[in-house]
């Protein structure tokens, strides 16, 4: 079941998807956009089990804090024994993942459904 999603900054919205909580960013995902993100981020991810999916799809911009925060948020969930997927589509996204290595760690997948389907396969312990 998905609730309506709920807008916690303009770059992040929440909702709940199957038994994962999803963090949906948005827009331009640079220091400023970090800064904004960065603590809702942490109220999250610090919860123990925490199983979320990190979406990508609505961004148009993504630099280094981008980077930062989704290896801050992996390296959270899965030291709380939770589980992370990542859902990202833009090329110019997946190219920054690629080349920095991201995508080795989290590997990004098309849709939140097929993210869940290697559920239990991966979790971004890679």
């Amino acid at each position: 079941m998905r609730r309506e999603p709920v807008s916690l900054t303009r770059h992040l919205r929440v909702y709940a998807y199957q038994a994962y909580t999803v963090l949906e960013f948005r827009g331009e995902i640079d220091i400023i956009a970090a800064d904004e993100i960065l603590p809702l981020l942490d109220r999250i991810t610090g919860c123990p089990g925490a199983r979320v999916v990190l979406d990508l799809r609505p961004v148009e911009f993504f630099d280094c804090s981008g980077l930062r925060l989704l290896y801050r948020a992996r390296a959270r969930i899965l030291g709380h024994d939770g589980q992370v997927h990542l859902v990202c589509t833009h090329p110019l996204t997946l190219r920054v993942l690629r080349v920095t290595g991201l995508s080795r760690l989290l590997p990004p997948h098309a849709t939140p459904d097929a993210a869940l389907a290697q559920a239990g396969s991966t979790s971004g312990a890679h």
